[in-house]
């Protein structure tokens, strides 16, 4: 009688995902990203991130888990990979065919370029899942938050059949935003856990914004502007066309406006912290297209310490009704990486639509 070999469960960890996110770079590809990481005293999420998700999953099941090539915090998952366990591109695409026939789904905490690594070194195709703790993460294969991507992965081990569905591997185009272009470029599709609560995210889409038809709601939210607050204004083509009222600004940044001007363009989270502290403070953002995003998706620099300095400031949305129709589901997200703020948060938002338009939008964590 043939052996039945128990489930496993394979969880690869890049601590250098995330890392350009609050230091506003945009990315974490830049290879000396550590480096300067390291100098600025900061340190990696994706470790705590993959902890959050394993709690969840060993919450749901008792499968084994096999980590490499870095291991999560506080978690007793056995240490897996050929020699030495350290964090480079090549340690991880190691792991991956290290892991081929050993486990039924990888796991994995990182971004977009996390997603290409592993597909690149996954040749019999083993199911793929993405616990989010990069910067941009433009690809459908990620969970909407740690714990989703933890209960998703213990339903699909538990699960006789084993279903799957593919999705597209996206990431930023890096000629593009050079060029001051926001585009996603498609790389592959993997085969990952289907999912039909909506536990994941569905991939970036491009701008369904028609900013023409939001530029009366931009010039009036302009006009209302207070002189005595300080703007934090995000990234995004519609953010793009209320910076350039002001007088111009950065497309993938995260700048400030006072006073009917901006006073700083493209900080990071340092930077915006030395500035909130002590002030009347608003936030504007948008909507991350097909994904629905508010908090959490390439503009990590408005982190959950920026809002807690600036006393949890109000928080204004703008996105044309056909971006919000197109979301499924129906609802906004936020993921600052601080679960009980993003739970604090969670509620009803009105989001502004056009001039004198309003439209209220469930927010969930």
């Amino acid at each position: 009688m043939a052996e039945v070999r128990v489930s496993r469960l394979g969880l690869i960890i890049n601590p250098v995902a995330g890392l350009g996110g609050a230091m506003g770079r945009k990315g974490s590809d830049e290879t000396d990203i550590a480096q300067r990481a390291t100098a600025e005293g900061r340190v990696s999420q994706a470790p705590h991130r993959a902890a959050r998700a394993l709690a969840a999953f060993r919450a749901q099941s008792d499968a084994p888990v096999l980590a490499g090539p870095v291991l999560p915090d506080g978690d007793a998952a056995q240490a897996f990979g050929p020699g030495a366990l350290t964090q480079t591109a090549k340690d991880t695409l190691a792991t991956v065919q290290a892991m081929q026939g050993q486990v039924d789904l990888i796991l994995f905490a990182g971004g977009d370029g996390t997603a290409r690594d592993i597909c690149a070194a996954n040749e019999t195709g083993i199911p793929i899942l993405g616990i989010p703790s990069g910067v941009k993460m433009q690809s459908g294969v990620f969970a909407r938050s740690p714990e989703r991507a933890g209960r998703l992965s213990a339903a699909f081990l538990a699960d006789p059949r084993r279903r799957t569905e593919m999705v597209e591997i996206l990431d930023l185009d890096e000629a593009a935003r050079r060029d001051g272009r926001l585009s996603a470029q498609l790389y592959t599709v993997a085969r990952t856990a289907l999912d039909r609560q909506g536990a994941r995210q569905n991939p970036k889409a491009g701008s369904t914004d028609p900013v023409g038809d939001l530029d009366a709601a931009l010039a009036a939210y302009v006009a209302e502007m207070e002189p005595d607050t300080l703007y934090i204004l995000g990234p995004g083509t519609t953010m793009k066309a209320l910076k350039d009222r002001l007088g111009g600004g950065s497309l993938l940044g995260v700048d400030l406006a006072e006073g009917g001007r901006l006073t700083g363009i493209d900080l990071d989270d340092t930077a915006l912290l030395a500035r909130v502290r002590g002030r009347r403070v608003r936030v504007v953002l948008t909507v991350v297209g097909g994904q629905g995003f508010l908090l959490g998706r390439g503009n990590q620099q408005i982190s959950s310490q920026v809002l807690r300095a600036a006393g949890l400031p109000p928080i204004d949305v703008i996105c044309g009704a056909e971006k919000l129709a197109g979301l499924t589901p129906q609802e906004l997200t936020i993921d600052t990486g601080d679960p009980t703020l993003d739970g604090t948060l969670a509620g009803y938002w009105p989001v502004i639509t056009g001039a004198g338009r309003k439209q209220v939008v469930r927010v969930v964590a």
